[in-house]
């Protein structure tokens, strides 16, 4: 009797065991299909919102995007802004853009004088078109000591440049008309270089001189007047007008380093 109680006792105990162990399991199956829950205070139970696409991008970034968005169109009108300044030549004027300052500012006058001056070369050009010959280098005169009472003290390397130029520019405006009918002012298209290439065979040394033509002693621009009344067939030049004088000063140039020996035919 006493074995049957203990039996029925020992099933009764492994049936609630079992029961036990079939409603947890039923229980966490239940749990695993339903939604999450999120642990917190009240206002935390719904789902956090989403993070909107670039949210994660720094404030300070975003801000200069935005920034520099704006500045753009500001920026290119302040480009488009042009301001009216005097050119280099002291005579035209250049629009050149507002922003522009230093050096950009240098460069776009200079441009704009080149354009308004494409002749600004010429005196290059009629150099190596006609071997113009170069003025004597006299930076020699600047070697020695310059103190007060010295036949140059009172002047520089700049003031050597300066003569070098414009005796070369004075040459070289010969050379131009000398070369040119229209310059000459002939009637029927001549210009002195058809007989004196480069002015050859025009000797300036050898003057003064008497020239039969003439009938008398004659200098060189004597000569020169001859030949544009005659050959050339244009009008009697001023001894002392821009033209003769440009035309003796090219025609001397010529024959640089021709010992002088007046009187000689």
């Amino acid at each position: 009797m006493r074995n049957t109680s203990l039996r029925y006792c020992a099933g009764a105990s492994l049936a609630g065991m079992i029961c036990f162990l079939f409603v947890a399991l039923i229980g966490g199956c239940a749990d695993q299909g339903a939604p999450p829950k999120w642990h917190g205070s009240a206002a935390a139970d719904s789902p956090p919102p989403a993070t909107p696409v670039g949210a994660d991008v720094e404030p300070s970034v975003a801000a200069a995007e935005t920034a520099t968005e704006t500045s753009a169109p500001t920026a290119a009108k302040a480009a488009d802004e042009t301001v009216t300044v005097g050119s280099c030549d002291g005579e035209n004027t250049v629009k050149v853009s507002k922003e522009l300052a230093g050096q950009p500012l240098a460069d776009a006058l200079m441009d704009q004088w080149k354009r308004d001056h494409f002749e600004a070369n010429w005196v290059a050009e009629e150099k190596e078109k006609h071997m113009l010959q170069p003025p004597a280098d006299n930076s020699d005169l600047l070697k020695d000591g310059q103190g007060k009472g010295h036949t140059y003290g009172n002047y520089t390397a700049r003031d050597i440049i300066t003569w070098t130029r414009e005796t070369e520019k004075f040459a070289a405006e010969g050379s131009r008309i000398f070369h040119s009918g229209d310059a000459l002012g002939s009637t029927v298209g001549v210009s002195c270089d058809m007989c004196h290439p480069h002015a050859a065979n025009t000797h300036p040394e050898t003057y003064p001189k008497f020239q039969p033509q003439l009938g008398r002693v004659a200098l060189l621009r004597d000569m020169i007047d001859w030949c544009i009344e005659n050959p050339v067939r244009g009008e009697h030049l001023d001894p002392n007008g821009p033209t003769m004088r440009a035309l003796e000063a090219y025609i001397m140039a010529q024959r640089k380093g021709v010992a002088m020996n007046y009187g000689k035919h």
